[in-house]
Protein backbone atom coordinates (compact mmCIF):
# COMPACT_ATOMS: atom_id res chain seq x y z
CA UNK A 1 0.00 0.00 0.00
CA UNK A 2 0.86 3.30 -0.93
CA UNK A 3 1.93 5.85 2.21
CA UNK A 4 1.92 9.58 2.01
CA UNK A 5 3.48 11.88 4.67
CA UNK A 6 1.06 14.18 6.85
CA UNK A 7 1.68 16.80 9.09
CA UNK A 8 -0.75 17.42 12.29
CA UNK A 9 -0.50 20.48 14.73
CA UNK A 10 -1.91 20.80 17.54
CA UNK A 11 -1.79 23.08 21.21
CA UNK A 12 0.03 21.19 24.12
CA UNK A 13 -0.50 22.07 28.01
CA UNK A 14 2.57 21.56 29.28
CA UNK A 15 3.98 21.81 32.88
CA UNK A 16 6.01 24.47 34.27
CA UNK A 17 8.92 22.62 34.49
CA UNK A 18 8.40 21.39 30.41
CA UNK A 19 7.50 25.23 29.54
CA UNK A 20 11.42 26.06 30.96
CA UNK A 21 12.60 23.36 29.07
CA UNK A 22 11.49 24.39 25.78
CA UNK A 23 12.14 28.00 26.35
CA UNK A 24 15.33 27.29 27.33
CA UNK A 25 15.72 24.50 23.88
CA UNK A 26 13.99 27.58 21.19
CA UNK A 27 16.61 30.18 22.66
CA UNK A 28 19.66 27.91 22.00
CA UNK A 29 18.64 27.32 18.59
CA UNK A 30 18.06 30.55 17.99
CA UNK A 31 21.69 31.28 19.40
CA UNK A 32 23.16 28.79 17.42
CA UNK A 33 21.58 29.81 14.01
CA UNK A 34 22.98 33.31 15.10
CA UNK A 35 26.45 31.79 15.46
CA UNK A 36 26.35 30.06 12.49
CA UNK A 37 25.70 33.24 10.41
CA UNK A 38 27.99 35.45 12.10
CA UNK A 39 31.14 32.68 11.90
CA UNK A 40 30.18 32.22 7.91
CA UNK A 41 30.57 35.83 7.51
CA UNK A 42 33.42 36.43 9.15
CA UNK A 43 35.07 33.78 7.62
CA UNK A 44 33.95 34.86 4.22
CA UNK A 45 35.46 38.45 5.13
CA UNK A 46 38.61 37.10 5.84
CA UNK A 47 39.10 33.85 3.93
CA UNK A 48 36.78 34.03 1.10
CA UNK A 49 35.36 31.23 1.88
CA UNK A 50 32.56 29.64 3.94
CA UNK A 51 31.89 26.58 6.14
CA UNK A 52 28.95 23.98 5.21
CA UNK A 53 26.31 23.36 8.28
CA UNK A 54 27.93 19.58 8.78
CA UNK A 55 32.13 21.27 9.14
CA UNK A 56 30.59 24.16 11.30
CA UNK A 57 29.06 21.71 14.01
CA UNK A 58 32.19 19.07 13.92
CA UNK A 59 34.07 23.02 14.92
CA UNK A 60 31.74 23.53 17.25
CA UNK A 61 31.83 19.89 19.27
CA UNK A 62 35.18 19.43 18.80
CA UNK A 63 37.25 22.64 18.85
CA UNK A 64 35.01 25.70 20.02
CA UNK A 65 33.52 24.17 23.19
CA UNK A 66 36.56 22.83 24.39
CA UNK A 67 38.24 26.14 23.98
CA UNK A 68 35.16 27.96 25.32
CA UNK A 69 34.04 26.15 28.30
CA UNK A 70 31.49 28.79 29.07
CA UNK A 71 29.40 28.08 26.63
CA UNK A 72 29.09 24.51 27.29
CA UNK A 73 25.24 25.07 28.34
CA UNK A 74 24.64 24.49 24.64
CA UNK A 75 24.95 20.94 24.74
CA UNK A 76 22.64 20.94 27.99
CA UNK A 77 19.66 20.63 25.38
CA UNK A 78 18.62 18.58 22.90
CA UNK A 79 21.32 17.97 20.13
CA UNK A 80 18.88 17.33 17.73
CA UNK A 81 17.02 20.83 18.25
CA UNK A 82 20.73 22.52 17.75
CA UNK A 83 21.77 19.91 14.63
CA UNK A 84 18.61 21.29 13.17
CA UNK A 85 19.15 24.42 13.68
CA UNK A 86 22.65 24.85 11.84
CA UNK A 87 21.32 22.90 8.79
CA UNK A 88 18.84 25.36 8.34
CA UNK A 89 20.87 28.11 8.32
CA UNK A 90 22.65 26.17 6.00
CA UNK A 91 19.77 25.44 3.94
CA UNK A 92 18.95 29.36 4.19
CA UNK A 93 22.65 30.00 2.57
CA UNK A 94 22.53 27.48 -0.21
CA UNK A 95 19.17 29.37 -0.93
CA UNK A 96 20.68 32.70 -1.18
CA UNK A 97 23.90 31.16 -3.21
CA UNK A 98 21.00 30.00 -5.68
CA UNK A 99 19.58 33.52 -5.88
CA UNK A 100 16.39 32.38 -4.53
CA UNK A 101 15.99 34.46 -1.75
CA UNK A 102 18.36 37.28 0.38
CA UNK A 103 21.09 36.82 2.45
CA UNK A 104 20.11 34.94 5.80
CA UNK A 105 18.45 37.54 8.47
CA UNK A 106 19.85 36.78 12.37
CA UNK A 107 16.99 35.32 14.47
CA UNK A 108 15.69 38.54 17.08
CA UNK A 109 14.27 37.43 20.33
CA UNK A 110 10.98 36.73 20.60
CA UNK A 111 10.19 37.55 17.43
CA UNK A 112 11.83 34.89 15.45
CA UNK A 113 9.93 31.67 14.46
CA UNK A 114 12.31 29.31 15.98
CA UNK A 115 11.29 25.87 17.24
CA UNK A 116 12.30 22.66 19.04
CA UNK A 117 13.23 19.70 16.85
CA UNK A 118 12.81 16.11 17.46
CA UNK A 119 12.51 12.94 15.71
CA UNK A 120 11.76 9.17 16.23
CA UNK A 121 14.88 7.44 17.50
CA UNK A 122 13.85 4.20 18.69
CA UNK A 123 10.52 2.48 19.40
CA UNK A 124 9.62 3.96 22.42
CA UNK A 125 9.83 7.32 21.50
CA UNK A 126 7.55 9.74 19.76
CA UNK A 127 4.32 8.01 20.69
CA UNK A 128 1.07 9.15 21.31
CA UNK A 129 -2.55 8.79 23.15
CA UNK A 130 -5.69 10.34 22.84
CA UNK A 131 -5.15 12.80 25.18
CA UNK A 132 -0.78 13.07 25.60
CA UNK A 133 2.51 13.24 23.29
CA UNK A 134 5.61 11.79 24.12
CA UNK A 135 8.59 13.69 23.19
CA UNK A 136 12.15 13.62 23.57
CA UNK A 137 13.51 15.08 26.47
CA UNK A 138 10.32 16.16 27.51
CA UNK A 139 8.79 13.36 28.26
CA UNK A 140 4.43 13.21 27.99
CA UNK A 141 2.81 16.33 27.33
CA UNK A 142 -0.78 16.68 27.51
CA UNK A 143 -3.02 17.73 24.27
CA UNK A 144 -5.62 20.46 24.45
CA UNK A 145 -7.10 19.06 21.58
CA UNK A 146 -7.99 15.67 22.00
CA UNK A 147 -8.42 12.95 19.55
CA UNK A 148 -6.84 15.04 16.48
CA UNK A 149 -3.38 13.56 16.16
CA UNK A 150 -3.43 9.45 15.32
CA UNK A 151 -2.37 7.66 18.13
CA UNK A 152 0.01 4.80 17.89
CA UNK A 153 -2.44 2.10 19.46
CA UNK A 154 -4.36 2.75 15.57
CA UNK A 155 -0.79 1.59 14.08
CA UNK A 156 0.73 5.20 13.55
CA UNK A 157 4.09 5.88 13.88
CA UNK A 158 5.63 9.77 14.04
CA UNK A 159 8.61 10.21 12.09
CA UNK A 160 9.99 13.54 13.09
CA UNK A 161 8.19 17.26 15.09
CA UNK A 162 8.70 20.59 15.94
CA UNK A 163 7.48 22.58 19.34
CA UNK A 164 6.92 26.16 18.79
CA UNK A 165 5.74 28.60 21.07
CA UNK A 166 3.36 31.76 19.72
CA UNK A 167 2.10 34.63 21.82
CA UNK A 168 2.40 32.95 25.13
CA UNK A 169 0.84 29.52 24.03
CA UNK A 170 2.51 25.91 22.76
CA UNK A 171 2.17 23.56 19.41
CA UNK A 172 3.29 20.50 18.81
CA UNK A 173 3.47 19.88 14.65
CA UNK A 174 4.32 16.16 13.72
CA UNK A 175 4.99 14.32 10.82
CA UNK A 176 3.10 10.58 10.09
CA UNK A 177 3.38 8.01 7.70
CA UNK A 178 -0.45 7.62 6.47
CA UNK A 179 -1.90 5.09 4.51
CA UNK A 180 -2.85 6.51 1.10
CA UNK A 181 -7.01 6.12 0.55
CA UNK A 182 -8.25 5.93 -2.71
CA UNK A 183 -9.57 8.84 -5.10
CA UNK A 184 -12.92 9.85 -4.53
CA UNK A 185 -15.08 10.16 -7.91
CA UNK A 186 -14.73 13.10 -9.56
CA UNK A 187 -17.69 15.58 -11.49
CA UNK A 188 -17.34 16.24 -14.76
CA UNK A 189 -17.59 20.26 -14.72
CA UNK A 190 -14.61 22.18 -13.93
CA UNK A 191 -14.42 25.35 -11.96
CA UNK A 192 -13.10 28.71 -11.90
CA UNK A 193 -12.11 30.84 -8.58
CA UNK A 194 -11.33 34.45 -8.94
CA UNK A 195 -9.78 35.69 -5.89
CA UNK A 196 -9.76 39.50 -5.21
CA UNK A 197 -10.44 42.10 -2.86
CA UNK A 198 -14.10 42.93 -2.73
CA UNK A 199 -14.63 39.62 -2.39
CA UNK A 200 -12.20 36.63 -1.62
CA UNK A 201 -13.52 34.20 -3.90
CA UNK A 202 -15.91 34.34 -7.05
CA UNK A 203 -16.51 31.06 -8.42
CA UNK A 204 -17.61 30.12 -11.78
CA UNK A 205 -20.65 28.04 -10.41
CA UNK A 206 -21.90 31.46 -8.66
CA UNK A 207 -20.90 30.72 -5.07
CA UNK A 208 -19.68 33.91 -3.90
CA UNK A 209 -17.35 33.97 -0.52
CA UNK A 210 -17.15 37.33 0.60
CA UNK A 211 -14.19 39.37 2.23
CA UNK A 212 -14.13 38.23 6.10
CA UNK A 213 -12.02 41.40 7.00
CA UNK A 214 -15.28 43.41 5.87
CA UNK A 215 -17.00 41.47 8.94
CA UNK A 216 -17.90 43.75 12.35
CA UNK A 217 -15.98 41.35 14.21
CA UNK A 218 -12.53 41.68 12.39
CA UNK A 219 -13.10 45.38 12.50
CA UNK A 220 -13.59 45.55 16.07
CA UNK A 221 -10.85 42.84 16.63
CA UNK A 222 -8.28 45.00 14.43
CA UNK A 223 -9.93 48.84 16.56
CA UNK A 224 -8.60 46.56 19.38
CA UNK A 225 -5.55 45.90 17.99
CA UNK A 226 -4.85 49.81 17.44
CA UNK A 227 -5.76 50.65 20.89
CA UNK A 228 -3.37 48.10 22.69
CA UNK A 229 -0.22 49.14 19.97
CA UNK A 230 -0.67 52.52 20.71
CA UNK A 231 -0.24 52.01 24.76
CA UNK A 232 2.75 49.49 23.73
CA UNK A 233 4.16 52.28 21.93
CA UNK A 234 3.48 54.68 24.74
CA UNK A 235 5.50 52.62 27.49
CA UNK A 236 8.72 52.14 24.87
CA UNK A 237 8.65 56.17 24.36
CA UNK A 238 8.64 56.60 27.73
CA UNK A 239 11.60 54.75 28.46
CA UNK A 240 13.74 56.93 25.82
CA UNK A 241 12.37 60.01 26.92
CA UNK A 242 12.75 59.91 30.44
CA UNK A 243 15.96 58.07 29.62
CA UNK A 244 15.66 55.94 31.99
CA UNK A 245 16.78 52.41 32.52
CA UNK A 246 14.30 49.18 32.07
CA UNK A 247 13.70 48.28 35.90
CA UNK A 248 12.63 44.92 36.78
CA UNK A 249 8.70 46.51 36.75
CA UNK A 250 9.31 48.34 33.67
CA UNK A 251 10.38 45.64 31.75
CA UNK A 252 7.44 43.41 33.25
CA UNK A 253 4.70 45.68 32.42
CA UNK A 254 5.99 46.09 28.62
CA UNK A 255 6.43 42.18 28.30
CA UNK A 256 2.67 42.18 29.34
CA UNK A 257 1.31 44.68 26.77
CA UNK A 258 3.54 42.72 24.50
CA UNK A 259 2.01 39.83 25.16
CA UNK A 260 -1.76 41.17 24.73
CA UNK A 261 -0.72 42.48 21.06
CA UNK A 262 0.74 39.43 20.22
CA UNK A 263 -2.53 36.99 21.41
CA UNK A 264 -4.89 39.92 19.55
CA UNK A 265 -2.78 39.07 16.59
CA UNK A 266 -2.75 35.49 16.91
CA UNK A 267 -7.00 35.69 17.14
CA UNK A 268 -7.43 37.20 14.33
CA UNK A 269 -4.78 35.36 12.22
CA UNK A 270 -6.52 32.34 13.31
CA UNK A 271 -10.08 33.81 12.12
CA UNK A 272 -8.88 34.34 8.63
CA UNK A 273 -7.38 30.96 8.10
CA UNK A 274 -10.13 29.17 9.73
CA UNK A 275 -12.24 31.17 7.29
CA UNK A 276 -9.78 30.00 4.38
CA UNK A 277 -9.54 26.29 5.24
CA UNK A 278 -13.12 26.21 5.08
CA UNK A 279 -13.50 27.77 2.03
CA UNK A 280 -10.94 25.18 0.14
CA UNK A 281 -12.91 22.26 2.01
CA UNK A 282 -16.16 23.48 0.64
CA UNK A 283 -14.75 23.98 -2.88
CA UNK A 284 -13.26 20.14 -2.75
CA UNK A 285 -16.42 18.92 -1.70
CA UNK A 286 -17.83 19.65 -4.58
CA UNK A 287 -15.68 17.35 -6.34
CA UNK A 288 -14.87 19.55 -9.85
CA UNK A 289 -12.52 17.27 -12.16
CA UNK A 290 -10.48 20.88 -12.54
CA UNK A 291 -9.99 23.83 -10.45
CA UNK A 292 -8.38 26.74 -12.50
CA UNK A 293 -6.85 30.02 -10.25
CA UNK A 294 -4.74 33.06 -11.71
CA UNK A 295 -0.97 33.24 -10.65
CA UNK A 296 -1.07 36.06 -8.70
CA UNK A 297 1.43 38.72 -8.45
CA UNK A 298 1.43 39.12 -4.89
CA UNK A 299 5.29 40.58 -4.46
CA UNK A 300 4.39 43.37 -6.72
CA UNK A 301 0.36 44.02 -5.10
CA UNK A 302 2.24 44.39 -2.09
CA UNK A 303 4.15 47.24 -3.11
CA UNK A 304 0.95 49.56 -3.54
CA UNK A 305 1.16 51.38 -0.48
CA UNK A 306 -3.11 51.58 -0.51
CA UNK A 307 -4.03 47.92 -1.12
CA UNK A 308 -0.81 46.29 0.84
CA UNK A 309 -2.78 46.19 4.18
CA UNK A 310 -6.04 44.61 1.99
CA UNK A 311 -3.63 41.99 -0.32
CA UNK A 312 -1.97 40.47 3.16
CA UNK A 313 -4.89 39.91 5.13
CA UNK A 314 -5.94 38.13 1.86
CA UNK A 315 -3.44 35.61 2.19
CA UNK A 316 -4.03 34.46 -1.32
CA UNK A 317 -0.62 32.82 -1.43
CA UNK A 318 -1.37 30.78 1.73
CA UNK A 319 -4.24 29.76 0.05
CA UNK A 320 -2.32 28.68 -3.32
CA UNK A 321 -0.56 26.28 -1.58
CA UNK A 322 -3.61 24.75 1.02
CA UNK A 323 -5.39 24.52 -2.39
CA UNK A 324 -2.81 22.47 -4.31
CA UNK A 325 -2.36 19.95 -1.27
CA UNK A 326 -6.08 19.50 -0.69
CA UNK A 327 -6.20 18.68 -4.67
CA UNK A 328 -2.91 16.67 -4.92
CA UNK A 329 -4.92 14.79 -1.77
CA UNK A 330 -8.21 14.32 -3.82
CA UNK A 331 -6.63 13.77 -7.29
CA UNK A 332 -8.57 16.95 -8.56
CA UNK A 333 -6.59 19.23 -11.56
CA UNK A 334 -5.18 22.12 -10.67
CA UNK A 335 -4.86 24.67 -13.45
CA UNK A 336 -2.91 27.61 -13.22
CA UNK A 337 -3.49 30.49 -15.62
CA UNK A 338 -0.63 33.01 -16.15
CA UNK A 339 -0.93 36.34 -14.70
CA UNK A 340 -0.95 37.96 -17.92
CA UNK A 341 -4.37 36.11 -18.86
CA UNK A 342 -7.07 38.80 -19.25
CA UNK A 343 -9.27 37.29 -17.67
CA UNK A 344 -11.27 40.10 -16.39
CA UNK A 345 -11.11 42.31 -19.09
CA UNK A 346 -12.30 39.43 -21.83
CA UNK A 347 -15.94 39.07 -22.74
CA UNK A 348 -17.16 35.30 -21.81
CA UNK A 349 -19.95 35.27 -24.70
CA UNK A 350 -18.20 36.99 -27.73
CA UNK A 351 -14.05 36.38 -26.51
CA UNK A 352 -13.83 40.24 -27.82
CA UNK A 353 -11.19 42.06 -25.10
CA UNK A 354 -11.92 45.17 -23.41
CA UNK A 355 -9.07 47.41 -23.13
CA UNK A 356 -10.50 50.40 -21.44
CA UNK A 357 -12.02 47.92 -18.83
CA UNK A 358 -11.48 49.98 -15.07
CA UNK A 359 -10.50 49.12 -11.86
CA UNK A 360 -13.09 50.66 -10.62
CA UNK A 361 -15.46 48.72 -13.46
CA UNK A 362 -17.24 46.55 -11.03
CA UNK A 363 -20.00 45.45 -13.64
CA UNK A 364 -18.75 44.15 -17.44
CA UNK A 365 -20.86 45.42 -19.95
CA UNK A 366 -19.96 44.59 -23.56
CA UNK A 367 -20.92 45.73 -27.26
CA UNK A 368 -22.67 42.38 -27.85
CA UNK A 369 -25.15 43.04 -24.77
CA UNK A 370 -23.66 40.69 -22.59
CA UNK A 371 -23.75 41.90 -19.11
CA UNK A 372 -22.25 39.98 -15.83
CA UNK A 373 -19.92 41.00 -12.67
CA UNK A 374 -16.86 41.77 -13.43
CA UNK A 375 -15.64 38.95 -10.98
CA UNK A 376 -18.27 36.32 -11.93
CA UNK A 377 -17.16 36.98 -15.69
CA UNK A 378 -13.30 36.30 -14.68
CA UNK A 379 -13.99 33.02 -13.12
CA UNK A 380 -15.77 32.10 -16.38
CA UNK A 381 -13.03 32.85 -18.28
CA UNK A 382 -10.83 31.32 -16.23
CA UNK A 383 -13.07 27.97 -16.05
CA UNK A 384 -12.85 28.20 -20.13
CA UNK A 385 -9.12 28.74 -19.89
CA UNK A 386 -6.88 26.63 -22.22
CA UNK A 387 -3.54 27.46 -21.75
CA UNK A 388 -2.52 26.94 -18.61
CA UNK A 389 0.26 24.97 -16.49
CA UNK A 390 -0.19 21.92 -13.93
CA UNK A 391 0.38 22.96 -10.17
Amino acid sequence: MRTLLKSFKTEINPTQEQMQKINRTIGTCRFVYNFYLAHNKELYDSEKRFLSGMDFQKWLNNIYLKENPEYLWIKEVSSKSVKQSIMNADKAFKRFFKKQSGFPRFKKKNRADVKMYFVRNNPNDCLCERHRISIPTLGWVRLKEKGYIPTSKQGYRIKSGTVSRKAGRYYVSVLIDMPDTEKPQLNTFGLGIDLGIKEFAVMSNGIVKKNINKTAKLRKLEKQLKREQRCLSRKYEDVKKHNKKKGEATRQNIQKQLLRVQKLHQRIDNIRTDYMNKTIAEIVKNKPSYITIEDLNVKGMMKNRHLAKAVASQKFYEFRIKLETKCKETGIELRIVDRWYPSSKLCHKCRSLKKDLKLSDRKYICKCGYHADRDFNASLNLRDALTYKLA
